[in-house]
């Protein structure tokens, strides 16, 4: 089966990314898939600092991301099924 679709590459991703990855990550918003609680990520329990964070919902407890740091580069994990993280552009 031949894709007739015409693509970009992921080059065409950074101008809209750098636009919500250059703000306060804190305060993003987040909403648990699980329990539905929601505020923002300043507000999840973390734990860590080794070998990576690992944050939680405060309600139910539901990994919400985790995150590693190695030499050279920076792992972010969404918990499955994450619904929403939602950042402030302005």
């Amino acid at each position: 089966m031949t894709d007739d679709l015409t693509h970009m590459d992921g080059n065409c991703l950074a101008g809209p990314l750098s636009e919500i990855l250059a703000v306060e990550p804190t305060a993003a918003w987040w909403r648990c898939p699980q329990c539905g609680r929601s505020g923002t990520l300043a507000q999840l329990h973390v734990y860590g600092p080794e070998p990576g964070m690992t944050a939680v919902c405060p309600g139910c407890a539901y990994i919400a991301l985790r995150l590693v740091k190695e030499e050279d580069h920076v792992w972010l994990a969404l918990g499955s099924g994450t619904s929403a993280v939602r950042f402030r552009t302005a």
